[in-house]
């Protein structure tokens, strides 16, 4: 039976993620009539949450639909369409941008473009978002901490000793490692009472105890408490249409079981990730618009950017106890140091891999050993670095409707240092606290960088595909994430961002929702 809903609204937002769930957590208390659209339904709450081998191993909650590369070769997108998006099955590290990210920054591969706002002007919905979000952390730990003004809203999360071993480690060394800031519902003063319960299924899983602050749980749930708030799941948007001047949208058109179904909505929000929205507009072309919707400067899909992301692994004789590993974070290298100009990025960890994990990545075996053997004593870094927006690297749409996904790897040599200054580290590291001597044997990598089978990391940063600015021809948003073209369009994923950074964009794509949460309700009062 197909649920009745009305077609008239206020505010349409078309996806639940960080952008779309947060917005609506936002606009829900204001009394507009607001709808979310969502193409999936809620990740099923069963033991599968929990198991390695359903979620990494069988992809049991991927999309089962197919992309294409730029070579047409058929391409598996690691991505969730379920209520709250891919925050469901995030590691929940929620990180500022940096100050001078949101200023041009001098890459070795090239130049960072400067952002239309100000951190100063984001400072604010930073800290929203982090109250919304229950982040833990420490202010000023991180050298290159952003000034903040208030403190995190709960304390760090813990390191376990053998990351506590390492973080020590690194002190000696010279470094300053850091708490990473964690979106969890933990409180280690009171165990039993705490809904997080410190497991190991947390990056990369959905949270069965809904104790990961996601955009389910943050943003949708609470919107939903409201009566005047709509939840519709197995809507698909097909397009958006405009009225006659193409200056106004007039419909979204959605299929759901089979049938086509039309909204309508005073004011239209788009969210459905960069590459999605990319897409959504560009299949939404009229004759007003016939490169795609807001399209007129042909930015839209341009400039797509995923970071430099690699697991690395590094191989010790000691083993690695650690249940819950996510919680240390290395910075040193995020902008220029004493021995090269350029930044190389971030280091941290992934959740604590294990061999079900493994198989999935499939990362060479070390003679003598399984791929459990190598997950019991592995410490598992993740190196992030910052991609270059490049208009050839982009989303288009095929002669069937099929998304494509063109994209050549830039400002590579950054990564490179950075992977070898951690193996560096690594050797330079002191005794183990398990046996008394150096324990690590080297490292073994497996790469996720995006350009081959777009593995989960290359989907999971996605930004940069309608990019905001203050010139129409260079940009489809303005300051405000409207549409240049279309009076009463707006994006709020990532989507906006003209440059990546080198830490997760979850935390800013929230923080800009909320920020643009409150100019929409100026605009509607």
């Amino acid at each position: 039976m197909i649920l009745q809903v009305p077609r008239e609204y206020d505010v349409i937002i078309i996806g639940t993620g960080a952008g779309g769930g947060t917005l609506a957590a936002r606009l829900a208390p204001s009394g507009k009539r607001i709808l979310l659209l969502e193409r999936g339904d809620y990740v099923p709450r069963e033991k599968d949450n929990w198991s390695s081998r359903a979620v990494n191993l069988e992809g049991k909650y991927n999309t089962r639909e197919t992309w294409r590369d730029k070579h047409g070769r058929e391409l598996h997108p690691h991505t969730n369409y379920h209520v709250g998006g891919n925050t469901r099955f995030y590691g929940a590290a929620l990180f500022r941008l940096r100050k001078h990210d949101f200023g041009e920054v001098r890459h070795h591969g090239g130049v960072s473009p400067a952002w239309p706002i100000r951190y100063e002007d984001l400072e604010p919905y930073y800290t929203q978002a982090e109250r919304r979000y229950h982040v833990h952390g420490v202010r000023g730990e991180d050298p290159t901490d952003p000034p903040a003004s208030s403190p995190y809203p709960h304390p760090p999360v813990s390191h376990e000793p053998r990351i506590q071993h390492l973080h020590d480690d690194l002190v000696a060394l010279g470094l300053k490692p850091f708490h990473v800031p964690l979106g969890i519902m933990l409180d280690e003063k009171n165990p039993r009472r705490s809904p997080c319960i410190r497991c190991n299924t947390c990056d990369g899983f959905p949270c069965l105890v809904q104790a990961k602050a996601d955009a389910q749980v943050c943003g949708v749930d609470p919107a939903l408490r409201h009566a005047n708030v709509t939840l519709v799941t197995g809507a698909r948007v097909k397009r958006i249409e405009t009225d006659a001047t193409g200056r106004e949208v007039k419909e979204v058109v959605v299929e759901r079981d089979g049938a086509e179904e039309r909204y309508r909505g005073g004011i239209v929000v788009v969210s459905c990730g960069a590459i999605n929205s990319a897409a959504l507009l560009l299949r939404s072309r009229s004759e007003k618009h016939p490169r795609g919707l807001a399209n007129g400067s042909d930015v839209v899909g341009r400039h797509y950017m995923g970071h430099i992301n690699s697991v690395q692994m590094a191989i010790s004789k000691c083993p690695n106890p650690t249940v819950f590993q996510k919680t240390l974070g290395i910075n040193d290298f995020y902008g220029p140091s004493a021995d090269w100009d350029y930044p190389m990025g971030h280091i941290s960890f992934v959740g604590k891999l294990d061999g079900d994990t493994l198989k999935a990545g499939a990362p060479p075996l070390t003679p003598g050993w399984t791929l459990e053997k190598m997950a019991q004593h592995s410490l598992d870094f993740w190196l992030t670095s910052e991609d270059l927006p490049d208009p050839e690297n982009r989303v288009s749409i095929d002669g069937d409707g099929r998304i494509v996904l063109s994209y050549t790897p830039n400002n590579e040599e950054g990564h490179k240092r950075l992977i070898a200054r951690l193996k560096d580290l690594m050797k330079k590291t002191t005794q183990c606290s398990v046996h008394g001597h150096d324990c690590h044997q080297g490292l073994l990598a497996r790469s996720l960088w995006v350009g081959q089978r777009i593995p989960l990391a290359g989907v999971a940063h996605q930004c940069g595909t309608v990019r905001f600015g203050n010139d129409p021809k260079s940009s489809a948003l303005d300051a405000n994430c409207k549409a240049h073209e279309v009076d009463n369009l707006y994006v709020v994923d990532a989507s906006f961002f003209p440059s990546s950074g080198a830490v997760n964009p979850a935390l800013t794509i929230m923080a800009n929702a909320l920020r643009v949460g409150e100019h929409l309700l100026e605009r509607m009062r």
